[in-house]
């Protein structure tokens, strides 16, 4: 990244704090173009609020959490950035009710944590990390105990063909491995890297000697490799986990190795961080652990503070908003008046993607009145943000969410609509997946808070956020209770429950949406899909 040009004129006004500690670089580089940033390390949110209360800019990398509350308390907050990838420690629905931008470094540490998926690999063919145990610990004649294995000619099972997982292919094939790689967007089209084979889940898990994972994680991911899976993996294989914590079965990838199913695995995340002390995988001789160091390198700290210092200096100077993962780069006053819709067009797309079966074809967006006159284009870019979320490990803006719309199929349309009669303003999306499956969603915003006031043929009111449970019920009395007394058994409280009937006089399945404040577990699914009344269910995150 070239060094910015240093900046003669005034000393510009705007506050910028970095609250993580950042490459020296970077900081003088804000001061080349005319800042002077203010660090505090180590604070705590009490502290953060008071500090943040007349900044303009926030920079953190991962330690540092970027709450609602931080958010409230600083008023004149126009961008955080985030030196890396991942925003977890960002409130980005608070940011973006808000009108706060909020950046992501993405390109920074894809080399990195590439490499480090393949030095794992190497360590686990050739038991480099126990053989060094050995000798350290005075012991030397244990070379047969430590045979190891050759790389070449093997197969690479590649899970996620992001820009990381990319980057491990291409280096796969560079060791003269076969690589197969999986990714659901992709099905059906060309691979994007020369010479890896694209096949499904369950194919490349059935033939890979090594597999290595590069999703996301989320509610659709979590326990990826599931014990099912783990039974399905080739006798013998190795698993590499560079991702995100919770994407494996950790229990069931500790019996799999007891059993010698699989011969070793090699973790760098894990579900709980730091694992607890008696944790089953920590013990074993076959197991490489490292303490999440996938963008630990001098070079991706560095390229990932640079990035991050041009482009919020970028913003507060010209205006310009890149790699921004939740808004558009436009004017502070359009984007206060608009940041409930776009919040709520997000939410529509992510809720649409997560009930139909398949990967979405076809999204039909219909606007009407205050919002169908005003500056929407952000609305659609945040529909497609939502709607692509589920499942793509790619860092996701309203920059490249186009693009990678199309490389996935997915086809925005809009559609004319009249001006609702009942409200003000009204975002209507239909949603079509690539088995020709079709879902229904509308909402609206009232004050400042965004709503859903109608999902397929029912009328309703929920607040998009949290847990969601849709329900397929026959149309008869005791169901609401036996629901309740389900997700009660298992200590799930209900915040609002929504009812319908039948779409027709001919259909005898009424629909449930029942808002939760917590996750149902695993047993409490299982004992709710028990209930004789209930044909379906489906847990929505949003």
């Amino acid at each position: 990244m070239n060094r910015p040009t240093t900046d003669t004129r005034t000393p510009r006004r705007e506050k910028i704090l970095i609250c993580d500690e950042l490459s020296s670089e970077a900081v003088d580089a804000l001061r080349a173009r005319g800042f002077e940033p203010q660090v505090r390390l180590g604070m705590k949110e009490d502290e953060l609020c008071e500090a943040a209360r007349d900044a303009q800019a926030l920079l953190v990398r991962s330690a540092t959490k970027i709450t609602a509350r931080v958010i409230r308390s600083a008023p004149a907050l126009t961008v955080v950035g985030r030196a890396g990838v991942g925003v977890d420690n960002v409130d980005v629905d608070a940011a973006t009710a808000q009108g706060v931008v909020v950046m992501n470094a993405p390109a920074g540490n894809t080399t990195t944590t590439a490499e480090l998926a393949i030095a794992l690999l190497m360590a686990l063919a050739r038991n480099v990390v126990r053989a060094d145990r050995c000798v350290h610990s005075g012991e030397w004649k244990r070379r047969g105990a430590l045979l190891g294995s050759e790389i070449t000619g093997k197969t690479l099972g590649v899970v996620g063909l992001g820009r990381i997982g990319r980057a491990v292919a291409q280096r796969g094939r560079g060791l003269d491995m076969n690589v197969l790689a999986h990714d659901p967007y992709l099905r059906g089209a060309k691979s994007p890297v020369e010479g890896v084979e694209l096949a499904s889940l369950d194919e490349l898990l059935e033939r890979s000697d090594f597999v290595t994972l590069h999703v996301p994680y989320d509610a659709s991911t979590r326990h990826l490799i599931s014990r099912e899976r783990i039974a399905r993996m080739k006798s013998g294989a190795r698993l590499i986990n560079c991702a995100r914590g919770g994407l494996v079965d950790e229990t069931a990838l500790a019996e799999a190795l007891a059993s010698g199913h699989l011969r070793g695995a090699a973790l760098d995340v894990f579900e709980q961080e730091p694992p607890p002390a008696d944790h089953p995988l920590l013990a074993r001789e076959d197991v490489i652990v490292t303490p999440h160091l996938g963008a630990s390198s001098e070079e991706a700290q560095r390229n990932v503070a640079l990035e991050i210092a041009a482009q919020v200096s970028d913003f507060l100077i010209e205006g310009v908003a890149r790699n921004a993962v939740n808004l558009p780069p436009v004017s502070s006053h359009t984007l206060a008046q608009i940041a409930p819709y776009v919040l709520l067009a997000e939410k529509l797309g992510s809720y649409l993607a997560q009930a139909l079966e398949r990967p979405l074809a076809t999204l039909e967006l219909s606007l009407s009145g205050e919002i169908a006159r005003a500056e929407n284009g952000h609305v659609k870019l945040a529909l497609l943000v939502g709607a692509l979320r589920q499942g793509c490990d790619t860092p996701l803006n309203f920059v490249n969410a186009p693009k990678l719309a199309a490389e996935r199929g997915l086809t925005l349309v809009e559609r004319a609509d009249e001006a609702p009669q009942y409200l003000h303003s009204l975002v209507k999306v239909r949603a079509v997946d690539r088995a020709g499956n079709s879902a229904l969603i509308a909402g609206s915003v009232f004050g400042r808070e965004p709503r859903i006031v109608r999902i397929d043929e029912h009328h309703l009111d929920l607040a998009p956020r949290g847990v969601v449970l849709t329900t397929r019920h026959d149309d008869q009395p005791g169901v609401v209770g036996a629901l309740g007394a389900v997700l009660g058994a298992h200590g799930v409280n209900i915040q609002r429950i929504e009812l319908g009937p039948g779409a027709s006089a001919d259909d005898r399945l009424a629909r449930g949406f029942l808002a939760l404040y917590d996750t149902p577990s695993a047993a409490c699914l299982e004992a709710l899909a028990r209930i004789p009344a209930l044909r379906a269910l489906r847990v929505i995150h949003l």
